[in-house]
C-alpha cells in the first residue's frame, strides 16, 4: 500500500495546534510531580505501551526521582464486538508484577478498550496495584467501561481525531512537537 506523503503533509499544514510544545512539557513535568509524590517508595514496575506511549514515556521517565523497573509491552485488541475486548500480544511483559505496583504509560486514553484489557491482565497477573498514566485523555461518554479513568492524565482534549507526542495520524506525525487535531475531525 502507497502513502500519499504529499497528503500527510497537508494533515499537518491544515492541523489545528491543540497544545503547544511548551503546554505539552508542562503537563508532562506536572504528571510527573504527582508520580513521584506518590509512587516514589512503591518500587513499582514501569510498562511503555507501544507505540503510542514511547515520546510520553521518554519525556516522563527521567523526571521520576525514584528507583524503577522499566519494560514495555505491545497490545492490540480486535474490534470484533462479539470478541468481548480479547487481547492480542504483540510484545508481553517481560518483567514478573506480581505483588508490586504497576504503571502503565501510553499516549491517550480514547475509548481504552486495550488499556482497560491491559489493566485487567495486569491485576489477574498478580500486581498489588495498577496505575495508569496517559498524556491526553479524549473527552465524550464511549469510555470501555463507565468508570475508566486515569490516576494520571497531562492534557484533555475535545473528541477530536489527535495526533503528536506519540499519537498518529495514519502512521506518521508521532513526532510532531505538539499536539494537533485534524482540521475538520
Amino acid at each position: 500500500m502507497s502513502v500519499d506523503l504529499e497528503h500527510i503533509r497537508q494533515v499537518m499544514a491544515e492541523a489545528d495546534t491543540l497544545f503547544d510544545e511548551r503546554q505539552v512539557e508542562q503537563a508532562i513535568a506536572e504528571v510527573a510531580e504527582r508520580i513521584n509524590g506518590e509512587l516514589a517508595d512503591r518500587n513499582p514496575v514501569v510498562f511503555c505501551v507501544m507505540n503510542g506511549g514511547l515520546v510520553f514515556a521518554g519525556k516522563l521517565l527521567p523526571k521520576l526521582g525514584f528507583p524503577l523497573e522499566l519494560s514495555y509491552l505491545h497490545a492490540t485488541r480486535y474490534r470484533n464486538a462479539t470478541s468481548g475486548g480479547e487481547l492480542f500480544w504483540k510484545a508481553k511483559p517481560e518483567v514478573s508484577f506480581i505483588d508490586r505496583d504497576v504503571l502503565i504509560i501510553d499516549d491517550i486514553l480514547d475509548e481504552g478498550h486495550t488499556l482497560h484489557a491491559i489493566i485487567e491482565f495486569c491485576r489477574h497477573a498478580g500486581a498489588r496495584q495498577v496505575h495508569t498514566a496517559v498524556l491526553v485523555d479524549k473527552l465524550h461518554d464511549r469510555k470501555a467501561s463507565p468508570d475508566l479513568k486515569a490516576d494520571y492524565v497531562g492534557l484533555s482534549c475535545a473528541d477530536r481525531y489527535v495526533f503528536g507526542y506519540g499519537m498518529d495520524y495514519k502512521g506518521y506525525w508521532r513526532n510532531a512537537p505538539g499536539i494537533y487535531a485534524v482540521k475538520g475531525l
